[in-house]
């Protein structure tokens, strides 16, 4: 028995010696290692890495389990180095490139994965269901692929009441109102998706997080934004060439006629006015003065004296244009980007010509932006566009193309286009929409002020489109005081890590409820307006097969949505001969897992060889434009958001519509 117990003690010393000179080789087992100077890899990748997003109020310690010292500049992007658990906290050694410059640890908890440059933003939910956020995949899965819209509503409305069971498969819901990015800043970052359907309509599931950037201290000029009034800015745009003169008239006369009923109604200030004329490109007609001036600004035009003093001055040109187009693009981009907007809610820009715009391929065109990049251009900044478009027989023969350009500009969100043809260009036709257009505008203002029920939308006349016109401008106005009600009460996106939503609405499956979209540094954009030049020009002197031309657009386009850090880097012509995703063999890798992706990446050169010579310069055109927005934006500062609260900078941020990515 002694031998037996000696060997036993023998054994359990042995194995005691064998555990705790193995301890190390345990805790070192449990650690995720980076191999030295790189990052950890994402899982099934061999270029690409892991990388964080780091949440508002984190602060980032020295060692993994350590006190957060340093605080971090929210959604500051990490590349991780090395994953370590103690007890049952996961940490993450993270760093600011992927060249081994470590900064410090994280616990896995303060972050967001961020494989993937994409985010989504939460479609206005006026006049729709609000988007559901779910616990777990297969809940949303079993509702969506049964369509159980009795399932649905209970779910719904038990959200909207704010009783939801501890049990249920539902743990938030969008906000009631608009939440305007620019100004309550929030990301909701993509992990994970689905290919499902939901009725007989293709939609997603999408595993995400949604965070928004609570400012952690605010002013002493705060204040609440129920005390404050609702106010509209409204800007006519108009064509002061040859002819127009009637129509200037007209417009001074049904500014002055509403000018009136705010008086009246002491509501002056409420709606301002504004005005912007433009001609035609000066280098083909010298003689025309002036391609766009502003006459009344929104803070001139805060009263009648101000503006009709102003526009006395406006006056039609004396001679002809060189054709039967204009740059009516510069008009509105004027009144876009020189208004003071900040404090409107309701945001209106009226164009009204009897001429076609020179469009982005034009020569004569001096913003070389077309209606889709000019449209993002005026929804960025919250302004929706209104066309009142003459159609006078000078014009005929263009007609129909331009119709089709201007209602393309005037398309608003889940509203419609509001375009309005004038037939024949009759001036008492064009006073009769006018009028309305106007009083309608002033009369939501009206309602708004004094809190009375928004009325339903009575047309003035049996004329069908401009009855359409007014049912769209009151949904217009409804949605836009509906933003502004639900903003005055508070609310943000939910603060929400690792949920499952649609990105189709429940009882309309045609209709997005999201926008896609990728997070961009101002620096980031403009080296992607740099890259898309070089690769342009380089294809325009024929330097670029269309082979390689495609690859060129690919890798820049998957670099944007994928790693945008990256950009000029992942390019032949700016990164040298065979450093291209597509030379390298990482194109596949970079695009595969992917939730959404632009139309570039899906472009074969089969399909670009099918096409006809008009459909691939039409395609190059639209890559030009998309030049001119990223210039455009980028130099819209107001537009920027600095997330550690300071000046707009390179590193101030906004996330771009991925239709607007190569």
């Amino acid at each position: 028995m002694a031998i037996v117990f000696r060997e036993i003690v023998i054994m359990t010393r042995f194995l005691m010696v064998l555990v705790l000179g193995m301890t190390p080789l345990l805790a070192i087992c449990a650690e995720q290692p980076s191999g030295g100077k790189e990052p950890l890899l994402m899982k099934g990748k061999h270029e690409l890495y892991q990388r964080v997003l780091a949440v508002p109020g984190v602060r980032i310690a020295n060692e993994a389990g350590g006190q957060g010292l340093d605080p971090v500049v929210p959604f500051t992007a990490f590349y991780v180095y090395t994953r370590r658990t103690l007890g049952d906290t996961e940490w993450l050694e993270v760093g600011t490139d992927r060249h081994g410059t470590r900064a410090g640890w994280l616990p896995l908890s303060s972050t967001l994965e961020w494989n993937h440059g994409l985010t989504v933003a939460f479609r206005d939910p006026a006049g729709h269901d609000r988007a559901l956020l779910f616990k777990d995949q297969e809940s949303v899965r079993q509702l969506a692929s049964e369509h159980d819209l009795v399932a649905y509503d209970r779910l719904y409305q038990d959200a909207v009441q704010e009783t939801l069971s501890a049990d249920s498969p539902v743990i938030a819901i969008q906000p009631p109102g608009y939440i305007d990015i620019r100004e309550d800043f929030y990301l909701v970052p993509i992990h994970r998706y689905q290919d499902i359907y939901l009725g007989n309509e293709k939609a997603r599931l999408l595993q995400i997080s949604s965070v928004p950037l609570i400012s952690e201290q605010g002013t002493a000029d705060d204040k609440p934004i129920g005390s404050q009034t609702y106010t509209a800015g409204l800007v006519f745009v108009i064509d002061s060439t040859l002819s127009m003169d009637p129509y200037i008239d007209r417009t001074r006369e049904a500014v002055e006629k509403i000018y009136d009923t705010l008086g009246s109604a002491k509501l002056l200030g409420n709606v301002n006015f504004g005005l912007v004329a433009f001609r035609d490109n000066l280098a083909a007609t010298p003689r025309l003065d002036y391609l766009a001036r502003t006459y009344v600004t929104l803070e001139q035009g805060r009263d009648g004296a101000g503006f009709l003093s102003r526009v006395k001055s406006l006056q039609a040109a004396s001679i002809s244009s060189r054709d039967f187009k204009e740059d009516a693009y510069a008009g509105v981009k004027r009144a876009i980007e020189s208004m003071n907007w900040t404090g409107r809610n309701a945001r209106y820009v009226v164009l009204i010509t009897d001429a076609g715009a020179r469009d982005a391929d034009d020569p004569l065109s001096s913003t070389s932006l077309g209606a889709a990049s000019l449209r993002q251009l005026a929804l960025d900044k919250g302004v929706a566009i209104f066309v009142l478009h003459l159609l006078t027989p000078a014009t005929m023969a263009d007609h129909a193309r331009d119709a089709e350009q201007y209602r393309a500009l005037a398309d608003f969100p889940d509203i419609g286009s509001l375009y309005y043809g004038i037939p024949t260009g009759d001036i008492n036709e064009f006073g009769k929409v006018l009028d309305a257009l106007a009083g309608q505008i002033t009369e939501q203002v009206r309602t708004a002020a004094t809190d009375e029920e928004l009325p339903m939308p009575v047309p003035t006349s049996d004329d069908v489109q401009l009855a359409n016109l007014q049912a769209r401008v009151a949904k217009l106005g409804h949605a836009l005081r509906m933003r502004y009600l639900q903003k005055s009460e508070g609310g943000q996106v939910p603060s929400v890590f690792n949920a499952w939503m649609l990105d189709r609405d429940f009882r309309d499956p045609e209709r997005p409820t999201m926008d896609v979209r990728v997070l961009l540094t101002r620096d980031q954009l403009s080296e992607l307006h740099d890259v898309l030049t070089q690769i342009l020009d380089t294809a325009e002197e024929g330097l670029l097969s269309p082979q390689n031309f495609l690859n060129e657009l690919k890798s820049l386009a998957a670099t944007a949505s994928r790693s945008p850090e990256q950009l000029g880097g992942t390019t032949s012509i700016t990164a040298g001969k065979g450093n291209s995703l597509a030379d390298m063999g990482f194109m596949q890798e970079y695009i595969e897992d992917l939730p959404y992706t632009g139309e570039v990446m899906e472009l074969s050169l089969s399909d670009w060889q099918s096409w006809s010579t008009l459909r691939q310069i039409a395609f190059l055109n639209s890559l030009e434009e998309k030049v001119s927005y990223y210039r455009a934006l980028h130099d819209h500062t107001d537009l920027w958001v600095s997330l550690d609260g300071g000046p707009v900078s390179g590193d101030s941020v906004y996330p771009i519509p991925l239709e607007m990515l190569p």
